[in-house]
C-alpha cells in the first residue's frame, strides 16, 4: 500500500471518527473536567503508539485501541525477525548485505539450492511437523473482565482453568460434545484407538513397527539385547511391544494416549477434544474465541466480548515447527566437504524453523490460515480493522460514552489506529509473501 493510500486511508477514518464522534457520542462528564469544553482534554493523552491506552475512558473502545496496538506490535516483531533470521541465512551463504526484497530473497534461495544441488545425491526427504498457531484465551479473559469492571459490573474473580466459547479446534476440556478427535490418556487404553495411539503399543499379534521394537523381529533388527531379543528398529515384522516414534495405529493395547473418534470405554483418564466443541473449551484453541461474562449480572457483557476476543486474536502464537532434511552425500564429497555442509544445515535449520514459524504467525493474523486451513473467519487483521469502523458507527448512533473532555484524545487515536492498519495491511502484507515463499523454498530446497 503506498504511503498516498495510507494517508488517505487514515484521512477518511479521522474524518469519519471526528464528524461522528462530535455529533452523535454519548457524552459524559469526568470528575475535574469541564464537561462543555473541548479545549482541554480531562487528564493526559494516551496514545496507541506510546502503549498508554487509556485514552477514551470506555472500555469496549480502549480495547480495540489495544487490540491494534498489539497487532502492531506483533506484525513488527514478525517481520523484524524474519529480517534478521534472512539476513543470518545470506550471511552463511556468502552474499552481500542489502535490502531484503524479492530480488534478496530470490538470490537466497538459489544459494540455497545450488549449495544442496552440489552436494546431495539423488533425492531429499523432508522431515516436518508443521506448528499449530491459538489465540490467547488468558488474554481474552483478562480484556473481559477488565471491560466488565469498567463498566462498574461486580466481577467475580475464579482461580483455575476458564472455559470460553471456540469457533474453531478446542485441544483441551470440552463441557459439550467434542465433535471429532478425542484424547485419553491411560496406562491400559485398549484397542479403540481407531485415529492412533502415542506412546508404546502392546502388539496382540505380529505386525510392523515404526519405531522400537522391543520382542522379536522376524525380519533384521537394528539393534539386539544380551538375550537375543530385538531392541530397535525392525524391518520385518514385530511381536511384542512395539516403542511409537509417532502416532500410529495400535494392534493391540495402547499404553499412552489413544486417539479415537469417540470416547473409549475403558478409558480411565480426563478425556480431551482435539476437534470443535460444541460448549465450552478449556484448554487453546486454533480459532476465534469467546470469553465468559466475569460478572455475574452485567448488562456490558456482551458489549465487551468483541473487544475481548479481538485482543485474543491479535495475540496469536504459534508452537515452533520441526524441520530435517534426510539425504545422501554425493560420492565426490569427502569429509571436510560432509562437515562444512552439515554445519550448514544445522545454522538453515535453526533459522529456517524460525522463519516458519513466524510465517505460521503471520499467515493466521493476515488471512486466517494455519497450514492451509482457515481457522480465523474473518482474520483477525480484517476484523479488527472492521471493529474499529463499526465503532466510528457507532459514534454517529451515540451508542458509545466518552466524555466530552476526552475527543481530543479520542480522535488522534483514531487517526493512529488508520495509519497503523494502513501499514499493516500495506507493508506487513509485502512481507507475509515474502516469507511464505522463502518458506516454501524450505520445504522443497532441490528446486
Amino acid at each position: 500500500m503506498s504511503s498516498a493510500h495510507k494517508s488517505t486511508l487514515s484521512s477518511h477514518w479521522i474524518g469519519i471518527a471526528g464528524v461522528g464522534l462530535l455529533a452523535g457520542v454519548a457524552m459524559t462528564s469526568v470528575q475535574g473536567c469541564d464537561p462543555d469544553s473541548l479545549a482541554e482534554p480531562c487528564g493526559p493523552c494516551g496514545s496507541i503508539i506510546s502503549g498508554q491506552l487509556s485514552i477514551s475512558g470506555n472500555a469496549r473502545l480502549d480495547g480495540f485501541f489495544t487490540a491494534v496496538a498489539d497487532l502492531g506490535k506483533a506484525t513488527a516483531s514478525i517481520q523484524g525477525e524474519f529480517e534478521a533470521n534472512v539476513r543470518a541465512l545470506a550471511e552463511l551463504y556468502g552474499m552481500a548485505e542489502g535490502e531484503v526484497n524479492a530480488a534478496f530473497i530470490a538470490e537466497l534461495k538459489g544459494n540455497i539450492q545450488a549449495d544442496f544441488q552440489a552436494n546431495v545425491s539423488g533425492g531429499i526427504e523432508i522431515v516436518f511437523r508443521p506448528p499449530s498457531c491459538q489465540a490467547d484465551i488468558n488474554v481474552a479473559v483478562e480484556a473481559q473482565a477488565s471491560c466488565e469492571v469498567n463498566a462498574e459490573c461486580d466481577v467475580e474473580v475464579n482461580p483455575g482453568e476458564v472455559s470460553v466459547e471456540c469457533s474453531g479446534t478446542c485441544s483441551g476440556s470440552c463441557e459439550g460434545t467434542c465433535m471429532g478427535e478425542v484424547n485419553c490418556q491411560g496406562p491400559a487404553i485398549g484397542a479403540e484407538c481407531d485415529l492412533g495411539c502415542e506412546g508404546s503399543c502392546e502388539l496382540s499379534a505380529a505386525a510392523g513397527c515404526e519405531g522400537t521394537c522391543r520382542g522379536s523381529c522376524d525380519g533384521e533388527c537394528s539393534l539386539m539385547n544380551a538375550a537375543g531379543e530385538c531392541e530397535g528398529q525392525c524391518d520385518g515384522m514385530c511381536m511384542g511391544t512395539c516403542e511409537l516414534a509417532a502416532k500410529a495405529m495400535c494392534g493391540g493395547t495402547c499404553h499412552g494416549t489413544c486417539s479415537a473418534t469417540v470416547t473409549p470405554p475403558s478409558c480411565m483418564a480426563e478425556v480431551s477434544c482435539n476437534a470443535q466443541c460444541m460448549g465450552s473449551c478449556g484448554g487453546s484453541c486454533a480459532g476465534s474465541v469467546t470469553p465468559p461474562s466475569a460478572s455475574a449480572n452485567c448488562e456490558a457483557s456482551a458489549d465487551c466480548e468483541a473487544q475481548a476476543s479481538a485482543q485474543a486474536e491479535a495475540n496469536v502464537s504459534c508452537t515452533p515447527p520441526s524441520l530435517d532434511w534426510q539425504f545422501s552425500f554425493n560420492a565426490g564429497i569427502d569429509a571436510a566437504g560432509q562437515a562444512a555442509f552439515t554445519a550448514r544445515l544445522g545454522e538453515l535449520r535453526v533459522r529456517g524453523t524460525a522463519i516458519l514459524q513466524g510465517l505460521a504467525r503471520a499467515q493466521a493474523l493476515f488471512t486466517g490460515e494455519v497450514n492451509g486451513e482457515v481457522v480465523f473467519d474473518p482474520s483477525p487483521i480484517v476484523n479488527i480493522s472492521g471493529q474499529i469502523q463499526g465503532l466510528i458507527s457507532a459514534g454517529f448512533s451515540g451508542e458509545l460514552e466518552i466524555a466530552v473532555g476526552r475527543l481530543p484524545c479520542v480522535l488522534p487515536a483514531f487517526q493512529e489506529a488508520g495509519q497503523l492498519m494502513g501499514e499493516i495491511t500495506g507493508e506487513f502484507g509485502a512481507s507475509v509473501a515474502l516469507q511464505a515463499d522463502l518458506g516454501a523454498s524450505l520445504l522443497s530446497p532441490m528446486g
